[in-house]
């Protein structure tokens, strides 16, 4: 994936959101407290040129946010 999520504004509200909370599993978090946070950094990504309408791409983008919230 070409862009770097990790400086978008929206990414880093979510991330301190994440670490705010008790969640531990990022994808829980995602799909709660943490959804619009992911709903605004995924309409990023698109304004970026992702073509989230590729499985294969959201996907992706999904596993690397996830994983960077867990390890990070």
């Amino acid at each position: 994936m070409d862009w770097d999520f990790t400086e978008n504004i929206a990414f880093k509200a979510l991330y301190e959101a994440f670490k705010d909370s008790d969640e531990t599993s990022a994808f829980e978090f995602l799909s709660s407290d943490g959804a619009s946070y992911y709903l605004e950094l995924t309409q990023d990504a698109a304004g970026e040129g992702l073509d989230l309408g590729d499985n294969e791409t959201m996907e992706e983008l999904q596993e690397e946010i996830i994983e960077y919230l867990e390890n990070n």
